[in-house]
């Protein structure tokens, strides 16, 4: 550790995008404060970081692809206090190896936590008394799961005042929560102006632009619901971002050659907020850290495919406080798209209801209960 520089250790995780964007924005906002603290940001579910740890995410992804029904079960089934502390109490005796290794390299004044697994482990450790430091949980979704309950943390952030209660009932201590909102980069905290966002991307001023994301893995759906815009006859300008998922952007190349809509398909890419500022309504899954994105441009949303249990809560806060509208089994996407395009006032109603619910502070908010 640098002599009088203080040392911030972020470990996060690459599952999905959302963990690591939280991770990203917190240590901007820490530098922004602090230009001479040493940050580093380390991917806890990487094999640089453990070949267990990396086996669990793969495990994940590959439940989340090819049995999802399985991954609900497993939510479902660990988020009771007894149930789920046997689990995680399973879990800390694994990874909390490689955490020391961790600890041991960095030397950190302060650990930030974007994903439970680490938190756990921190906290083991604390527990354990086999580390001095002060710890905190970012907490990357709209509810709050078993797993996230680390009672030897000294600091919670999360997103709305429910959670704050959530974290009560699990035992955690009031007055160690902090209701900051969820991290977003600072592109995220500004406003753009519409028709400069569309001249920017090269979009017409002319025809509505709907948005399409599936989140950093390209997951939910998007070549189903593109099939379903094809049967809005008013010609659309599609933003399709297909993330990391190349197969997933080939088929969307693929689509844009036979669609009637001018479809531009995106892979992963920083020119996010420009595009959400110059669309009208935004189609994806679920997932916090993109409707937090959305939310604070005033972008209105509708949300399909959820992964079961957080982004199914996620889903339901959305819908429930008029910022989105959730995409049930037998809805129609071309209807409820077609419907709000025709509706401009519906769609000034779900940007009114976003800006009331964002909090753009959230990282520099951590930063300074941190520093």
């Amino acid at each position: 550790m640098n002599s009088g520089a203080k040392s911030f250790l972020i470990v996060t995780a690459s599952v999905g995008s959302g963990h690591e964007k939280a991770a990203a924005a917190v240590a901007e906002a820490i530098q922004s404060q602090h230009p001479h603290a040493v940050i580093n940001i380390i991917d806890f579910m990487s094999m640089k970081t453990s070949w267990i740890n990396a086996l669990m995410k793969n495990c994940y992804l590959n439940m989340l692809h090819f049995v999802p029904n399985l991954y609900e079960f497993m939510y479902q089934f660990t988020a009771g206090k007894k149930k789920g502390g046997f689990v995680k109490w399973a879990m800390s005796s694994v990874i909390v190896y490689s955490m020391k290794a961790i600890i041991k390299k960095y030397r950190p004044d302060t650990i930030i936590c974007t994903h439970p697994f680490p938190a756990d482990a921190v906290s083991h450790l604390l527990e354990h008394k086999k580390a001095d430091f002060d710890s905190c949980a970012i907490i990357t979704d709209y509810s709050v799961h078993q797993m996230w309950v680390c009672p030897k943390l000294n600091h919670y952030f999360v997103a709305i005042d429910s959670m704050r209660d959530q974290l009560v009932e699990f035992g955690i201590s009031k007055d160690i929560i902090h209701v900051s909102g969820i991290p977003v980069s600072q592109p995220f905290c500004h406003s753009y102006d519409k028709a400069q966002s569309r001249r920017e991307l090269g979009l017409s001023m002319d025809m509505p632009v709907v948005m399409m994301m599936g989140g950093g893995l390209g997951l939910g759906g998007m070549d189903a619901a593109m099939d379903q815009l094809e049967k809005i006859k008013e010609k659309l300008q599609l933003l399709v971002i297909a993330g990391r998922n190349e197969e997933l952007k080939k088929k969307v190349e693929a689509l844009a050659l036979k669609s009637h809509h001018n479809v531009i398909p995106w892979g992963y890419t920083d020119k996010v907020p420009v595009m959400m500022a110059a669309s009208d309504v935004l189609i994806t899954k679920p997932g916090a850290l993109t409707l937090t994105e959305a939310m604070s441009l005033g972008l209105p949303m509708v949300l399909h495919e959820p992964i079961p249990g957080p982004e199914t809560d996620n889903a339901r806060f959305m819908s429930e406080g008029g910022m989105a509208i959730w995409l049930h089994s037998g809805d129609s996407l071309s209807k409820i798209i077609g419907d709000l395009l025709a509706h401009p006032e519906k769609l000034a109603r779900m940007c009114q209801n976003s800006l009331k619910y964002r909090r753009t502070d959230a990282a520099n908010h951590i930063a300074r209960c941190m520093s």
